[in-house]
């Protein structure tokens, strides 16, 4: 062990020997050492496996020669936050188990479920996880020496034996009390040249051999049919049907390596890393299994060293400035534990919570997802190949097939376009813009904003937290395409659409609308959930290109929503007064499928009525630059809607199919148009109305022979059998002619 010291220690002088340094703001170049890159001082060092009780020797290192970091070095060390203690990663993990399994209607922490699982109780990832629910019945499970069989646990025994295990230390397999396994089960050491298969590990797994090697019952029990297979161990154990051993690049479990079309679990939960290939869990996910990706589902024990690092910078400007001593800081960091986990873990919940969205999504909208990884491959920022993402001609079969992306393809291209994104954000104003001042904030624990709020804004890493706050909070929500879609239909910089996002979400209230939804997990139907997420996201997707289309792109976040937030609150709170009698039984067909589903009727009529929220935007606006009541303006542009079909035109645009990129652009074109030509025609009638008591018959009137050639024109085209796109534009540009002629 000294010698191991030793050696660490020499790699971590030698990271600081080529590292810059910061004295305050001033950069401190490295002596003797050539920089061809830019100034850089940020420098952490990561615990992994074998060096993950160094934390404690790195940040002296780094102390004892000035490094600006001090003890955010190297995370969860002695003044930290200790992962294993607080099963951080595992728990990271569970957040993605619980959605797969929610989304196929059960509830795991009420319900018990059957697991396989890599690795043993003195594991962090594996032993927390194994404890995370008290309804695991643990039916087999490996690791390198050890292979636990327990064909029929009781999970209330199991769990509390699991329990005495991890906290017993160096535990392994062999320390479990043989009395507590159920009949036919026990722990057989992977050294023994076979090992005795029971009736009832047979009957569970299918087989009939009464003895087997090793490998040929680890490899049955990767296969065997569970809920949920948990891996928490170290090695890659499935593979693709297409790839071979060589590929993988993991000799020492060749033999026990199965194809995912093999496996026959519902689920998998990927706590370890390198578990499964990508193109593994591809094929996995192709035959029906729920799966992510490794770097997904354990992300929360990187996130969490990242809040310690960055709460460690914040809370040593106040060390310096005599706010605070070491005893109070060591205290503030242990009582903020519980909060730091749940922000991490919150992380975990939207991450998973945005795939299973843009799985929805992902068949219909797959052009949009092509587009994307073809404009990374363009800018160089993606290998296809090397992250097992299909081809274009793999891309049309599926299209051709009605199949969209799987959800651990969707999982490389939502990391891609967050690292794209932020790096834009970052390159932007955002940073500096007054309105995200708040997600600085939100980013550290309800503590340091009560006490440290006033040194936030000199955060070393600022400007950082800001672009990834941001990042994740649109991408989260909206999806990986959503922003290049935008600037794509609008020619909105990145940094624009962040802008028009947020004021549509805050006019639209989304983030309460979210918190209610959320609220309803394991007591709603999962896939209305995910179906009432579509409908805001829908809503936001559209008030957010109206937004981004705003002459110059000038868009002030606070002041867009101080003059429109009032008017689009009394147009919600009225949404439902200019429906036709048709379109009410629609809402209330839509509101019976959301009541049925288990939501409450007045959540259910708000979630029906989302969509009529649409051309809200117009009537505001026109309001606020009028200097009217908002319910003036509403009747007109409604009014004038149901005389001249617009409800009927809108429809009908969105119904239109989309075969790729440019269809998309082109159905895009066409509602902004339809759009655009309905507020000025509003603005029409508005102008000359001088106090008409109906401000649109009276328009109507005075140019009855103009519009009577629309409306003749729009009954022909009612009664069509099929509307394409060259139909639908005929009849916007007729409006446009209609605005030409009505001119003043």
């Amino acid at each position: 062990m000294a010698e191991v010291t030793y050696c660490y220690k020499c790699f971590i002088n030698a990271l600081l020997d080529i590292t810059d340094n910061l004295d305050e703001d001033k950069i401190l170049a490295p002596q003797q050492v050539v920089r061809r890159d830019e100034d850089d001082p940020y420098l952490v060092v990561a615990a992994d496996k074998g060096t993950a009780t160094f934390s404690d020797t790195a940040n002296a290192i780094a102390i004892q020669r000035g490094f600006w970091l001090g003890d955010a070095f190297a995370s969860g060390g002695s003044v930290g936050y200790d992962h294993k203690g607080m099963g951080i990663t595992a728990k990271g993990a569970w957040e993605g188990v619980k959605r797969h399994f929610r989304e196929l209607g059960t509830d795991i922490q009420k319900e018990p479920f059957t697991v396989v699982g890599i690795g043993d109780m003195s594991g962090d990832v594996f032993g927390n996880g194994m404890l995370l629910s008290k309804q695991i019945r643990l039916k087999a499970a490996f690791n390198h020496a050890h292979i636990f069989l327990d064909p029929n646990p009781d999970e209330a025994v199991s769990f509390k034996e699991r329990k005495r295990l991890f906290a017993l230390p160096r535990s392994s397999w062999i320390d479990y009390d043989p009395k507590l396994i159920s009949r036919g089960g026990g722990v057989f050491s992977r050294r023994d040249k076979t090992i005795p298969v029971s009736k009832e590990v047979r009957a569970w797994l299918g087989i009939e051999q009464t003895e087997m090697a090793p490998f040929e019952l680890i490899r049955e029990l990767l296969k065997a049919k569970v809920d949920l297979l948990w891996n928490g161990g170290i090695g890659t154990y499935v593979k693709s049907s297409k790839e071979s051993n060589v590929d993988v690049g993991d000799l020492s479990n060749n033999a026990l390596r199965i194809d995912g079309n093999e496996l026959n679990c519902r689920v998998v939960g990927e706590g370890g890393n390198l578990g499964f290939t990508q193109l593994g869990r591809v094929e996995f996910a192709h035959n029906g299994g729920r799966i992510n990706t490794d770097f997904v589902d354990n992300s929360a024990g990187v996130d969490c060293s990242d809040h310690e690092v960055n709460i460690k910078i914040l809370l040593n400007q106040a060390l310096r400035l005599g706010r605070l001593d070491l005893q109070d800081r060591s205290k503030l960091l242990e009582s903020m534990t519980d909060e730091v986990s749940d922000l991490v873990l919150r992380s975990n919940y939207l991450q998973t919570q945005a795939i299973s969205m843009m799985e929805k999504l992902s068949g219909p909208r797959l052009g949009a997802k092509q587009h994307f990884i073809s404009v990374l491959e363009h800018e160089g920022q993606l290998d296809r190949k090397l992250e097992g993402l299909p081809d274009d001609d793999e891309l049309l079969d599926r299209r051709n097939r009605g199949e969209g992306l799987t959800r651990p393809e969707l999982s490389v291209l939502l990391s891609y376009s967050k690292i794209r994104l932020y790096s834009q954000l970052l390159d932007s104003d955002i940073p500096e813009d007054p309105y995200f001042a708040t997600e600085l904030e939100r980013y550290f624990p309800t503590a340091l904003r009560e006490r440290f709020a006033d040194l936030m804004p000199g955060h070393r890493l600022k400007r950082e937290l800001i672009a990834t706050q941001v990042t994740n909070g649109l991408i989260n929500r909206m999806g990986v395409s959503f922003v290049l879609r935008m600037r794509d239909d609008t020619s909105a910089t990145p940094a624009e659409v962040a802008r028009a996002y947020a004021i549509a979400r805050e006019l639209f209230e989304a983030r309460d609308f979210w918190t209610r939804l959320e609220a309803l997990d394991n007591k709603v139907d999962a896939e209305m959930q995910t179906s009432a997420l579509l409908v805001m996201w829908n809503l936001l997707r559209q008030a957010t290109r109206w937004l981004a289309n705003h002459p110059g792109h000038e868009l002030d976040i606070q002041n867009f929503v101080d003059r429109l937030k009032p008017g689009m609150d009394v147009m919600r709170k009225s949404v439902s007064r200019n429906l036709s009698p048709e379109e009410k039984i629609l809402i209330q067909q839509k509101e019976a499928l959301f009541v049925a589903g288990g939501f409450s009727k007045a959540f259910a009529h708000q979630i029906a009525t989302l969509p009529l929220l649409t051309p809200a935007l117009d009537v505001v606006d026109a309001a606020a630059a009028r200097k009217m009541p908002v319910k003036e303006v509403a009747d007109v542009f409604f009014g004038l809607g149901e005389s001249l079909g617009f409800k009927w035109f809108r429809g009908h645009v969105e119904a239109l199919s989309v075969q790729g990129q440019w269809h998309a652009h082109a159905r895009g074109n066409l509602r902004d148009e339809l759009y655009s030509h309905h507020r000025q025609l509003v603005d029409r009638v508005l102008d000359s109305a001088k106090g008409s008591a109906d401000p649109v018959a009276d328009w109507i009137e005075m140019h009855q022979v103009d519009v009577r050639r629309v409306i003749d024109m729009m009954q022909d085209m009612r009664n069509l059998a099929h509307m394409d796109y060259a139909t639908l534009s005929v009849a916007v540009r007729s409006l446009g002619q209609l605005l030409s002629a009505t001119e003043k």
